[in-house]
């Protein structure tokens, strides 16, 4: 048994200050302004993710959790014996939990994270309570193109995990990208287990993205303050608002960051004007039917073997074959 406090190993792939510089200043310089996602997720943004994860209005991580832990045996039996299971934005590692319970003498778990710290405490708490499974972290922007490096072996096939429905933050040409980028990862004899939001009741996605505690609002805020801490920026929080709706024609929940009257900001020592009520895009939320899901899943090289919901049809859990 190895010890439990340490990990099988850290790999530190992960892009540094000068892209984050790079993307805000392209974003910003744009006719309309937006930042990648992906850069909400630095250690503070991860840990109010978790936060919003536990806020009352914010249902998918609840409902994929129970899901999960429910159809946990079935998963399990899908993905067979000895398999190597690879999560994309494991961010905190808890659904997977219940999959590495239920799993027949998993091989390895690979844990793909962008937030360095997060992704080493996570991945350290999960040693300490499988300490005979092999676990490698990889610090890593899963939209670019990966390799895993040596990884200890298994017999088993290769199951990619993509909880919390985050291929609802990419347009559908990206999530096919994405996709088609896992489908190389997890080799032709592969799968991926994909969490995806259900269309629903326009009132509830919106309460979900306008929690009353405010947490979703200082996650989005917090883009302006990571920009404050690395890039010299001068934003005041107070004179910018979080806003969130659903967009029933796209279907799909929009988010920026809109500035609140016509100012200037200094970013990167590069004067940003903004008009009053000019926004930052900063996130899309896109939400699936079943059957929208299963097609774009074909166009990436995957077929539809199994999907679990919940009884109020709010979300669901996708195991994909590679085709």
């Amino acid at each position: 048994m190895r010890d439990s406090q340490a990990l099988a190993e850290f790999r530190d792939l992960a892009p540094g200050e000068e892209s984050f510089r790079e993307a805000v200043l392209a974003g910003l310089g744009g006719r309309q302004k937006s930042i990648p996602c992906r850069f909400l997720y630095d250690d503070r943004g991860s840990a109010l993710f978790e936060a919003i994860c536990e806020t009352p209005e914010y249902y998918p991580t609840r409902t994929e959790t129970a899901i999960l832990e429910t159809y946990a045996g079935e998963i399990a039996a899908l993905a067979g014996p000895d398999c190597q299971l690879v999560e994309f934005g494991s961010g905190a590692s808890r659904k997977v939990r219940a999959l590495l319970r239920a799993l027949e003498n998993p091989a390895a778990y690979v844990a793909l994270d962008i937030s360095r710290e997060q992704l080493r405490a996570a991945a350290d708490a999960l040693a300490a309570d499988f300490p005979d499974l092999p676990i490698v972290a990889l610090c890593a922007d899963y939209m670019r193109p990966l390799d895993l490096g040596p990884l200890p072996e298994a017999r088993g096939r290769r199951v990619g995990f993509f909880p919390g429905s985050t291929i609802g933050n990419f347009t559908a040409p990206e999530a096919v990208q994405f996709l088609a980028g896992a489908r190389h990862v997890v080799g032709s004899d592969g799968a991926m287990l994909v969490g995806v939001d259900l269309r629903k009741d326009p009132t509830v996605l919106r309460a979900a993205y306008n929690d009353a505690q405010g947490v979703t609002a200082a996650f989005s805020l917090n883009l302006l303050e990571r920009m404050n801490r690395e890039l010299g920026a001068d934003f005041l929080l107070d004179r910018f608002a979080h806003d969130a709706d659903y967009n029933e024609t796209a279907g799909r929940v929009e988010i920026s960051i809109r500035s609140r009257a016509d100012q200037i900001v200094t970013v990167a020592g590069r004067a940003i004007r903004f008009a009053a009520g000019e926004r930052i895009h900063t996130e899309i939320s896109c939400k699936y039917t079943i059957d929208g899901f299963h097609r774009l899943a074909a166009r990436a090289g995957f077929r539809p073997v199994q999907t679990w919901t919940d009884p109020a049809q709010l979300f669901s859990v996708h195991y994909l074959a590679a085709s």
